[in-house]
């Protein structure tokens, strides 16, 4: 009696187990914000039916054991439960293809299971399948396996289609559902070797846990996407916040000027807008970092634009490290922050941008002696220094740099970028 009780215990201690991780799992999917209603759907459909697998796991062991209480032990109760786990099992499988795989031809997997599930439903009324007799005995029949075939078909579809999606992107991608599929046909031959006779069959175990495994997948891909569609968010966000009107409308007045005063003048110019847009344009698709040569190019080129409408600017470069890489328009909207909001209007306007290695980390300082603000009040209000704040989030995200800047009213602003020196550089 003692060692039926504890064998109770740990049935009980396993089975909450599992749908802690379910219940868990469910909440979780709910308030994911990153998945859609269809996978969202998905999981907890798949959730819902590995549940109550665990159910007629219990309610199949139970018939099995001649457990007190049960009731009558009819061969049609056990029929029932054997033909449901039988039938869901390969559901299960394909909803786990569609996580995968959302598009693509589904129906042959679906007539899989319509015949696996007919053939089963026939255990009511021949033995061809499998059988159960008055004391609810499992008695298999010739065609037995059939569910095992089933399923072994669809795991492999599963695989496959793993690495057929992410075959383009990171083979990492496909590690988890591959694992998974390989843990569920080690559970399958392992309840094949064992018997029947189980609380909760290690199939069962493995679809629990693999639910919880596809939802981190799912998770952990689609903040990937969601990061890189944010990215380019940013890019484009940053050439528009570098292509004012203003600015535009400036360059055009002063080239209009130019073309009856200073001709030749007036044709480097709309040489040099047109560098400036097509380097703003190429930023758009940049997804790695650019040489510090290149964007110092870009930025020379903006502020000779800039010093023909505002010649009493002065710009000093001090570049004493110019071997590094770092996220394309890094410095040149930093230098527009400094003419837009700090020098103009100022006695003597002056901008220094420097270059210099420190220890383990490339710096790069922009400072200048204009107005100057209040840095923690003007970004904590949310403030309209958007290019400032998009080359921080850039240089955190790209290169593992960190942005600082330190300014007061009246004092003017410096900025310093900090990016670790990789080890091929070093």
């Amino acid at each position: 009696m003692r060692v039926f009780d504890n064998m109770i215990y740990i049935v009980a201690v396993l089975c909450m187990a599992l749908v802690l991780q379910l219940i868990g799992m469910a909440f979780a999917v709910i308030e994911d914000q990153y998945i859609g209603r269809r996978d969202r759907g998905i999981l907890l459909v798949i959730a819902a039916l590995v549940f109550s697998l665990i159910i007629q796991n219990l309610i199949d062991h139970m018939i099995g054991e001649q457990v007190p209480g049960i009731g009558d032990h009819t061969a049609f109760l056990a029929t029932l439960t054997g033909v449901y786990g039988y039938v869901v099992r390969p559901v299960i499988i394909v909803l786990f293809t569609y996580l995968i795989s959302p598009h693509g031809k589904k129906w042959p997997m679906w007539a899989l299971v319509v015949i696996n599930g007919i053939l089963y439903m026939t255990a009511f009324f021949t033995p061809v399948v499998i059988h159960y007799d008055d004391k609810g005995n499992f008695i298999p029949g010739p065609l037995h396996y059939t569910c095992f075939i089933v399923s072994i078909i669809l795991l492999v579809n599963l695989v496959a289609r793993s690495v057929l999606s992410f075959n383009r992107t990171k083979v990492s991608d496909a590690v988890i559902p591959i694992f998974i599929g390989v843990v569920v046909v080690v559970a399958t031959i392992t309840d094949v070797c064992l018997g029947k006779n189980l609380p909760v069959s290690f199939l069962t175990v493995a679809m629990t846990s693999g639910c919880l495994f596809y939802y981190i997948w799912l998770h952990l891909r689609l903040v990937r996407e969601y990061e890189k569609s944010l990215l380019a968010e940013q890019r484009i966000q940053i050439m528009m916040s570098q292509i004012q009107p203003h600015f535009l409308y400036n360059t055009l007045a002063t080239i209009q000027a130019l073309c009856s005063t200073d001709p030749q003048t007036a044709a480097r110019t709309v040489e040099k807008f047109g560098n400036y847009l097509r380097q703003n344009l190429a930023a758009l698709s940049e997804t790695d970092l650019i040489p510090l040569k290149k964007e110092l190019e870009h930025t020379r080129i903006y502020t000779e634009i800039e010093l023909l409408m505002f010649p009493e600017i002065q710009i000093e470069y001090n570049i004493v490290d110019g071997n590094f890489r770092l996220p394309a328009l890094s410095i040149q909207p930093l230098v527009e922050n400094s003419i837009r909001h700090g020098v103009r209007g100022v006695r003597s306007p002056l901008i220094t941008i420097t270059t210099r290695k420190e220890k383990d980390e490339h710096v790069i300082v922009i400072s200048d002696n204009g107005k100057g603000f209040d840095a923690g009040t003007e970004f904590k209000s949310g403030g309209t220094h958007i290019g400032i704040r998009n080359v921080r989030e850039r240089l955190e995200k790209m290169c593992n740099g960190t942005l600082d800047i330190a300014s007061s009213p009246g004092e003017g602003c410096t900025v310093t970028m900090r990016i670790p020196i990789r080890k091929e550089q070093q």
